[in-house]
């Protein structure tokens, strides 16, 4: 046979069984690798490659008989017939090939499935993690402000309708914030003062607080509730265990692309340790790993004295 014979007879005929080795994927997805028996699963493709092979080779044998009634393809079906062992082979060594090939997609796309998949359920167990954190309230202040309103309902009438009412703009403020990614830094510090009045009701003058904020830097988006864990370390942990009480130095200020926040108070070791270990301080850390992965930090330093707590976060996060 010669070349151009066997092209005319060979584009055809391999275009033809370009799209029998593609009917093979439905095939190859109707049985799966991993779940089929070895047995069945080669007695199934071997005998399907036989069957294409052999339909591929009479539908090539009808096209040889149509080219042999002209004049300038005499006897080629002859000469067809003559290749008929090695096209037979050769069909059922491509449709195997095809097989191998399309078994190794579905691989790929399982396991690229698995992969969105395991990220997705990563991200849900991030946001359910960060919701959890989020919303935790120390236990503490809310059963301090219950008893101080308790305690001051028949002595000090008003000062008690003032705690509740104080008490329940910052729950509501809270549950306000608790279906937010970011807030502006203005809101949350707003939410610190809410906290900071009803201890001072409690606290009374005993209590102090400074602010120097920004303005450049009050609308910088933040994490809602990531100062007010914070403020409430820094009351509880040191300016309530003192005797004569302090003030709490509050700071904020844009430096370049991150957004700083300064966290200061009076500070008794002894006082602070007999009060608890500041689970407020080890939540913030784990939410700033959590949403910003290394490009925020909290620096915490003490003396014998004071206690300084340092938050840095990008300020352009939305």
């Amino acid at each position: 046979m010669a070349w151009w014979e066997a092209a005319v007879i060979a584009f055809p005929m391999c275009l033809l069984y370009a799209f029998v080795c593609m009917a093979s994927w439905y095939l190859c997805r109707a049985i799966p690798l991993r779940e089929t028996e070895i047995l069945r699963l080669a007695g199934t493709h071997a005998t399907a490659a036989v069957l294409c092979s052999g339909i591929w080779l009479v539908i090539g044998q009808a096209l040889a008989l149509l080219l042999d009634a002209t004049s300038d393809f005499e006897g080629i079906d002859e000469r067809y017939l003559s290749q008929l062992p090695i096209l037979f082979l050769s069909g059922i060594l491509l449709f195997l090939l095809a097989v191998s090939f399309n078994y190794l997609l579905i691989m790929l796309e399982a396991s690229r499935r698995s992969e969105t998949r395991a990220l997705e359920l990563q991200v849900q167990a991030r946001e359910a993690e960060l919701r959890a954190l989020r919303a935790q309230i120390d236990p503490h202040f809310l059963f301090n402000s219950l008893n101080s309103i308790s305690a001051r309902v028949m002595a000090d009438p008003a000062a008690a309708r003032r705690m509740c009412l104080l008490l329940a703009e910052f729950l509501r403020g809270c549950l306000k914030m608790g279906s937010e990614e970011s807030i502006p830094l203005i809101e949350e510090l707003k939410l610190a003062e809410h906290y900071l009045e009803i201890e001072k009701v409690r606290l009374g003058s005993r209590l102090t607080v400074q602010r120097e904020v920004d303005p450049e830097c009050e609308n910088c988006p933040v994490p809602p509730l990531i100062v007010q864990p914070l403020v409430e370390n820094a009351v509880l942990h040191g300016v309530a265990p003192l005797l004569d009480g302090g003030t709490i130095r509050i700071e904020a200020r844009r430096n370049g692309a991150f957004l700083n926040i300064v966290l200061e108070n009076p500070f008794e070791p002894e006082g602070a340790r007999k009060n608890g270990t500041g689970v407020g301080l080890k939540n913030v850390k784990m939410r700033l790993a959590n949403l910003f992965e290394g490009k925020a930090r909290l620096d915490v330093e003490q003396t014998e004295a004071r206690f300084r707590v340092e938050l840095q976060l990008p300020c352009g996060r939305s």
